[in-house]
């Protein structure tokens, strides 16, 4: 099988830990790897091939994340922006094979019984190669209302339900033949497309276009923008599967979550006796059941029950338990008042390396830079700063204008406002200075890029 990987969406329920450019896929949660990492490590016994369907955006982490594992990945598709499931998987389908049988996996999904896993993949690679578009039922274990149902007799779908009412999803529970939608998929991509064609042509015809005009090479696809946002908006359930005579549901119980909350998130966490995760910056005085997640700096609880608190450096979140869902609404809030809190964390991911914001006030910004071996920034200028740089360690080459330097720890130069300039790390380790901008700008926009090694201009 091919492997499509999905990595769209923003994780706006796992704020702020989950933001635009650093998505809940790719933020480290367990013993050091990310959910988009084990999504790769889990599939890779079992599928000739990886395809990541990525934003272009978050391209350069999913490389990096890939490189720590040390697994390269066949093809990335990149979207310029995204439009649902729909849209994602038929454009990785047009790239395929019409006889290869994919397994869709969104990237952001935990899975802890990887031999049940195992086992539901090869019914559902069976029931493909019979030319069925075969879906992930997950057994619940308790009434959830943030799910979509499916209801099953066998492998026949009987019916696709939306999110239900507690009452209902109790009835739900009780009989015992309905499912969770776990968003996984397993069919033929020439089925998958047909049926596509069949009973959302609109979405068929534009995706096809996009992909007939993708600047395409060896191992990437990068759909072009004016092409993407032809293609309607939609979701696989809606497009094909909810309306497809083909649909068949494979039965699973393989420790799914789909870490949508922070109360899904809090049933992966060990607790001490009290219920309160067992977190070594954690002080907790009567105190019971609350979620804390790992933070640097200390955390006292006095009289607390029941609560969820997330501490990251530059935003506090402290929510009620069973009220998590309700978070995305902050995340619409901060973009109602420009803020820049739900889009980037204060340590940012560049496909050279990270920054890191220390102070910003008006009319500057202080920033530590770390570049990678080997990488460098864009050939830029800017209309609204200057800018200092003073090297901590490792060996800077520095071109200001026509000018190039070496520049080594304790060392420093000046970069006037629109002049043009790069920073380039040539050795073997990691470059970290200290930037201070001035000016009265200093938003992450105010860069012109004339040169880039990573297709940013």
């Amino acid at each position: 099988m091919t492997n499509i990987i999905l990595c769209g969406g923003n994780g706006t329920r796992l704020w702020p830990i989950s933001r635009t450019l650093m998505p809940k896929q790719f933020v480290k949660l367990f013993d050091d790897k990310s959910l988009f990492q084990l999504t790769v490590q889990r599939n890779k016994h079992t599928c000739k091939q990886q395809f990541i369907v990525s934003n272009a955006q978050q391209y350069f982490l999913s490389l990096d994340q890939l490189e720590e594992l040390q697994i390269k990945t066949d093809k990335f598709l990149l979207e310029p922006l995204g439009r649902d499931t729909a849209p994602a998987i038929a454009l990785a389908c047009f790239a395929l094979k019409e006889d290869e049988i994919v397994l869709v996996s969104p990237s952001d999904h935990l899975i802890k019984d990887e031999n049940a896993y195992t086992e539901a993949l090869q019914t559902a690679k069976e029931l493909a190669q019979e030319e069925n578009l075969v879906t992930f039922g997950i057994q619940p274990t308790f009434p959830e209302t943030g799910f979509g149902y499916i209801e099953a007799d066998g492998f026949h779908v009987r019916a696709f339900h939306e999110k239900p009412d507690l009452k209902t999803a109790k009835s739900y529970l009780d009989a015992g033949n309905f499912y969770w939608n776990s968003g996984m998929f397993c069919f033929k991509a020439g089925v998958f497309l047909k049926e596509l064609q069949k009973y959302s042509p609109q979405i068929y015809e534009a995706s096809k276009i996009a992909y007939e005009n993708a600047n395409t090479k060896a191992d990437m696809i990068r759909i072009q923008h004016e092409h993407m946002v032809a293609i309607p908006k939609e979701s696989i359930d809606y497009a094909v599967m909810e309306k497809s005579d083909r649909v068949k549901v494979v039965s699973a119980d393989i420790g799914w979550s789909d870490l949508g909350s922070f109360d899904a998130l809090a049933q992966e966490f060990a607790v001490d006796h009290n219920g309160n995760t067992c977190n070594e910056n954690l002080i907790a005085i009567n105190s019971t059941n609350n979620f804390v997640y790992p933070s640097e700096r200390l955390i006292s609880l006095v009289n607390i029950d029941e609560l969820i608190v997330v501490d990251t450096p530059d935003a506090l979140l402290i929510s009620k338990k069973g009220d998590s869902q309700k978070i995305k609404s902050i995340v619409k809030e901060l973009q109602g008042r420009e803020s820049t809190l739900h889009n980037i964390h204060q340590t940012a991911h560049r496909p050279w390396g990270t920054y890191t914001i220390l102070e910003e006030s008006k009319g500057y910004k202080i920033k530590r830079l770390v570049v990678k071996p080997g990488k460098r920034l864009s050939l830029q200028k800017h209309l609204h700063r200057s800018e200092h740089w003073v090297v901590i360690s490792g060996t800077a080459t520095v071109t200001i204008g026509n000018t190039t330097q070496t520049l080594k720890a304790n060392e420093s130069t000046y970069i006037k406002i629109g002049e043009l300039h790069r920073l380039e790390n040539k050795s073997k380790t990691d470059v970290v200075l200290i930037e201070t901008q001035v000016g009265d700008y200093t938003g992450e926009d105010d860069i012109i890029r004339v040169e880039d090694d990573f297709q940013r201009c």
